[in-house]
């Protein structure tokens, strides 16, 4: 098997099954088939610290995952901070992870718990489009109760020009739609097999074969039969199994098809 986890955060897993040893999760997420992962982070105190954890596993290797990353500030993560595009700019070039930094991200709105629009969120949104756009990187967009100004930003701001995906995507059709007429890649996550992700599991049939990558957002959002549980890359699988019974093809070629089209959205070479 061989998948690609294409948004996690590895700085953040629960390592008690693993006996609170990195490197043996990472054993385990191979053997799982889990080949490749997008490390994203979500606030700038934590680039470093995320970078080091997985700095052994940023280059190939015949019998562990590879691991990149993603550089941005999450939409609801310290509302105090400023963080303009030349700042953003000079961290992922600066960054002696530099080569490895393969999005930026994550970034969005999202008015969950604000229920408005909030000025800074949006300011922050554009400048990560901004970095975006100057470092030809694509952008990892969040979303969340903010759908349509979430696009009309995509769409003011040419977010075209770099592209980017919908990350854990579980809005409507037209949203999607939207989303792929700017090039974007739509993003399924363990919330796809949940019994109420009916019209989900429906946008996921109809999407463009090619634009479908699978997610695990670990440790959150674990999929049947481990929702309400920490949430590791491993479960990747489960998500693969359902979009395979969605659209009538088996879990390896599934596999398959997300790992080249993470590869193709993060222009990464096709084999590990």
């Amino acid at each position: 098997m061989n998948f690609f986890d294409s948004h996690c955060h590895l700085d953040k897993l629960d390592l008690t099954p693993f006996a609170g040893e990195f490197d043996r999760f990472m054993s385990a997420a191979w053997d799982a088939g889990v080949r490749r992962m997008l490390c994203v982070a979500i606030h700038p105190d934590r680039w470093q610290a995320m970078a080091s954890l997985v700095e052994p596993y940023l280059k190939p290797a015949a019998d562990r995952p590879q691991v990149w990353l993603s550089y941005g500030v999450h939409p609801t993560d310290d509302p105090e901070l400023v963080l303009d595009a030349d700042a953003l700019i000079a961290a992922v070039r600066g960054s002696p992870w530099q080569a490895a930094v393969a999005a930026i991200g994550e970034t969005g709105l999202d008015y969950f718990r604000s229920g408005v629009a909030e000025a800074w969120q949006h300011e922050r949104f554009r400048q990560h489009i901004a970095a975006a756009r100057i470092l030809h990187k694509p952008l990892i967009i969040h979303t969340r109760a903010a759908a349509e100004d979430t696009m009309a930003v995509l769409e003011a701001e040419g977010a075209r020009d770099c592209g980017g995906v919908m990350h854990c995507f579980v809005e409507s059709w037209d949203i999607a739609r939207r989303a792929l007429d700017l090039g974007f890649y739509l993003s399924f996550s363990g919330i796809l097999t949940y019994k109420n992700a009916a019209d989900l599991r429906e946008v996921a049939q109809k999407a463009p074969a090619d634009r479908l990558l699978i997610e695990t957002d670990a440790p959150y959002l674990a999929p049947a039969p481990h929702r309400g549980k920490p949430n590791t890359p491993i479960f990747v699988t489960h998500t693969a199994q359902m979009l395979a019974d969605l659209r009538g093809m088996s879990l390896a070629a599934v596999g398959e098809l997300t790992t080249q089209n993470a590869c193709r959205w993060l222009s990464l070479p096709s084999q590990p």
